[in-house]
């Protein structure tokens, strides 16, 4: 366990070395400037104050793809906020990926809900809280999303992986292009322990800042996409990430996070669902 966690505290280190521009790759969607993007496009910035929050999209729609962005989330107390970022489809029907961020008050953890949509039928939540600071310095948050995995990761270390289990009559998101989002809000309501704490305004505004942007992804235009979406052994290497799954090692890190950091699995949750499990818990 020792070395374990050697070695995950090693991999939280490791950065994305390749980025791209977000003047380029991304649009400011609402918050009547509150979200910014500067540096010559290098850095984002989203804002929220009592009047409104903010949000962006992106440029590309995607058809599997693996998603890498930068994170640092909003410091001190952020109760009552969500720091949203997610890969979703359009429509009542739509597929969607989320990481999602609920705010706390200074010195408690941050609660990273994810959560997986298909055909409109989300219901898969798993809650975690990290084992660093999310609001000292920049954290990589990605999404691995091919026709066999979604495979949600923080630094590198795999923290849940969603497999397509269609022959066991469950959805996988895999004919729905989607598009990058971001969002900065107030859900006092029910974000923080359960709507009990409310927003600070006093603390206002709230910023969280990305940065570091990588897409190794298939590009949908026109109806086309711009690699192959078949799962295939001659797969090139630029689109090896088509055939990736978790060997030994990473499922034995997942397990470790899952462990020790897991604070909610749907799974698991036997009062939610009296009549039997989803089908895709009985799989390890």
């Amino acid at each position: 366990m020792a070395s374990l966690l050697f070695a995950v505290l090693a991999l939280s280190s490791v950065g994305i070395a390749v980025a791209g521009n977000f003047n380029d790759d991304f649009k400011i969607t609402w918050g009547d400037g509150r979200g910014r993007i500067v540096d010559n496009g290098q850095l984002l910035s989203l804002s929220l104050d009592k009047a409104s929050g903010s949000g962006f999209e992106s440029t590309h729609e995607y058809l599997f793809g693996k998603i890498d962005m930068q994170l640092k989330l909003v410091p001190g107390n952020s109760a009552g906020t969500v720091t949203a970022y997610y890969l979703s489809s359009q429509g009542p029907t739509h597929d969607e990926i989320d990481f999602e961020f609920l705010g706390n008050l200074s010195g408690d953890p941050y609660t990273l809900h994810t959560n997986v949509f298909t055909q409109g039928k989300g219901n898969r939540e798993q809650q975690f809280h990290l084992w660093f600071d999310p609001t000292k310095d920049f954290h990589t948050y990605s999404i691995l999303w091919n026709p066999s995995h979604i495979i949600f990761s923080v630094d590198g270390i795999p923290i849940r992986d969603f497999k397509n289990m269609e022959s066991r009559g469950v959805a996988f998101p895999k004919s729905q292009p989607m598009k990058i989002y971001s969002s900065l809000w107030n859900a006092d309501d029910w974000a923080t322990r359960g709507g009990l704490i409310k927003t600070d305004w006093t603390k206002a505004p709230f910023t969280a800042s990305y940065r570091n942007f990588n897409a190794n992804a298939c590009v949908w235009s026109a109806g086309t996409s711009t690699c192959s979406s078949k799962k295939s052994p001659s797969a090139s290497p630029s689109n090896a990430w088509l055939n990736e799954e978790l060997d030994s090692t990473r499922q034995e890190r997942m397990r470790w996070v899952q462990k020790n950091y897991m604070i909610y699995n749907y799974c698991a949750d036997l009062k939610r669902f009296p009549q039997g499990l989803p089908p895709e818990c009985s799989v390890a």
